[in-house]
């Protein structure tokens, strides 16, 4: 069960990437619509401009089954490689391909036709036929192919094969599943197409019942990231309108049934959440207002314009389960609401200011979500202060041994350090990925882990599904910091990665030693190893390491660092080191100070 759900989550942290492309997508093909630059007074000035935008965001559209299988298999495999998209771009052509050959058309579709009339009429049929399978078919490619990745990547074949071996092995043997795949969709594929409508119209039908489910599901499952999972079934695959499938893809269509498994989530995340943040704002102490009004200003706003409230949510999951609880009822209140006020209202990526605005012409009732969505907010706002003072909840600012942060957010290239250091350190990272709002990681040790650290540096939350498990909530920033950590963790441990002389000034080259550092720290042969006090300019204790501001990193002696039993070396910029050294850093950063005197 552990390996499911395991495997569930992967899944949904690389559904991620192909559903980050709709924004633009949908930006631009809206942009292309009649009533803004296709208009009659907009095509008389700049010609086809619109048209031209819209075709582009339409190709996107017209492709996603090919972008969940590239994004879904990268996603998937070891290392995030690319030859998995390929491989899975190859499944994805080969079994649409082969089951358009397979797919028999029923009589009754092209039985007044003839002749020429007769071959469009079949090809017609076909292409309707895989317009609607393109999504399964790409995510199953998507899937196959990133195992297969996994599998297969550093396959050893015989001498005389070996050319085909490793990575290029991968697309080989997903072009054959993707012959499997055709063969399954192309002869089966009406009693696969009777079984996901009979699916949708159970879902469409269920009415307020399966509104409020939906809803109340898909926040009880952020704690996993399995929402992700649910929502591509609803946004990509439930109902058909003209071929069109999906509650996001029929809105977009102007299907009058779509938008009711979008429409919900707007009071929530534009009105009901940010008044969260305001009412923690207002119990919070007033010494801390002012630190935590920005982080709580930053995550509202979030929030209301593009829809991303995990921040927001983490800081009251674990604290108030019961309230959380009462957060996710509300959602499915908020379903049954617009949809008993006929308000559809659709999105490109989350129910936020920008998304309302851009389709608000295609939407259907859209003023009513402003009293909807004050009503919410006063819910939210009386709610959560109520809840927090009487219960004395421990949500930002109200933590009266909390410090302020003693210094300002680190630069991007310092930051994959210190959440390296907050982590355990490179050799607790076994494996890293990120999804919208998490780094998704597996760690040698759950202990090792400095989740008062995690916090200091920004992560609203963290989640531990699993013994080796590790989630990490940062917000949209993720896969940028997630990338940056990787770029560390490639250099982690590398031989003579400082050079001859003990020092480098390429950035974010990371040394770890194989012990463990504790409080015992020798200062005085560290600040001998940093290159001495004319060296050492200043130095501070951050998230478990010595931030050390000196003159020439290439005094530093890295040899005589790793004797010393720390964590790791880190030069995150010119004239920067980081020095790893777990719980001890406050009591080595005294003691080296008290030297420099």
């Amino acid at each position: 069960m552990k390996g499911l759900l395991a495997s569930l989550q992967r899944v949904g942290g690389a559904l991620m990437l192909p559903i980050a492309v709709l924004p633009i997508a949908g930006l631009l093909l809206r942009l292309g619509q009649p009533d803004l630059l296709a208009s009659p007074a907009m095509v008389a000035h700049f010609g086809h401009l619109g048209a031209m935008f819209a075709a582009a965001g339409g190709a996107i559209f017209d492709n996603l089954g090919l972008m969940f299988a590239a994004g879904l298999a990268v996603g998937l495999a070891r290392e995030n490689h690319g030859a998995a998209g390929l491989a899975a771009v190859v499944a994805y052509l080969v079994a649409t391909k082969g089951a358009e050959v397979l797919i028999s058309v029923p009589d009754s579709s092209i039985a007044d036709l003839a002749g020429r009339a007769r071959d469009l009429g079949i090809a017609d049929y076909k292409a309707k036929e895989l317009h609607k399978l393109s999504v399964p078919v790409g995510i199953l490619s998507g899937l196959i192919a990133g195992a297969l990745y996994n599998r297969f990547c550093n396959i050893t074949l015989p001498s005389y094969l070996s050319f085909f071996g490793g990575r290029r092995f991968v697309p080989i043997v997903s072009g054959f599943a993707g012959v499997g795949l055709a063969i399954v969709f192309g002869t089966q594929w009406q009693l696969l197409e009777a079984g996901m409508d009979a699916v949708s119209q159970a879902a469409l039908h269920a009415g307020a019942l399966g509104l409020f489910a939906y809803g109340v599901l898909n926040r009880l499952l952020i704690v996993t990231g399995l929402h992700h999972v649910i929502n591509s079934i609803a946004w990509f695959l439930l109902g058909d309108y003209h071929g069109v499938t999906g509650d996001l893809n029929r809105f977009r269509a102007h299907d009058p049934s779509a938008g009711v498994f979008m429409a919900g989530f707007f009071p929530v995340m534009m009105f009901g959440l940010p008044a969260a943040c305001l009412a923690m704002y207002h119990t919070a102490l007033p010494e801390r207002r002012r630190v935590v009004g920005s982080l709580l200003g930053s995550i509202a706003l979030s929030s209301l314009v593009t829809g991303v409230t995990e921040p927001i949510e983490f800081t009251f999951m674990f604290l108030a389960p019961a309230l959380y609880a009462v957060h996710a009822l509300l959602t499915g209140v908020a379903f049954i609401i617009m949809n008993a006020l006929n308000v559809h209202l659709g999105f490109n990526f989350s129910a936020g200011l920008i998304d309302y605005v851009l389709y608000y012409p295609l939407a259907t009732n859209p003023m009513l979500l402003l009293p909807v969505g004050a009503l919410y907010f006063a819910i939210y706002y009386f709610l959560f202060r109520f809840v927090i003072v009487k219960f004395d909840l421990r949500t930002p600012g109200r933590d009266p041994a909390e410090s302020a942060p003693a210094t300002a957010a680190p630069a991007p290239g310092e930051r994959a350090v210190d959440y390296l250091a907050a982590l355990g350190g490179a050799a607790n990272i076994v494996a890293l990925d990120a999804c919208a709002t998490r780094l998704r990681l597996r760690v040698a040790d759950q202990a090792a882990v400095d989740a008062a650290a995690l916090k200091r540096l920004g992560a609203a939350g963290l989640v531990r599904p699993g013994p080796d498990a590790l989630q990490v909530v940062v917000g949209p920033v993720a896969d940028q910091l997630a990338g940056e950590m990787r770029a560390v963790l490639r250099t982690a441990g590398a031989p003579g990665a400082l050079g001859a002389a003990g020092g480098s000034s390429a950035p974010s080259d990371i040394h770890p030693s194989a012990g463990t550092a504790g409080a015992g720290v020798d200062a005085v042969r560290l600040l001998a190893a940093l290159g001495g006090r004319a060296n050492v300019r200043t130095v501070e204790a951050v998230a478990g390491r010595l931030r050390v501001r000196m003159g020439d990193t290439g005094r530093i002696d890295a040899g005589a660092v790793r004797e010393l039993g720390l964590r790791g070396l880190a030069l995150p910029a010119p004239g920067v080191a980081h020095v790893l050294t777990g719980p001890g850093a406050p009591e080595a950063a005294a003691a080296i100070e008290h030297l420099l005197k």
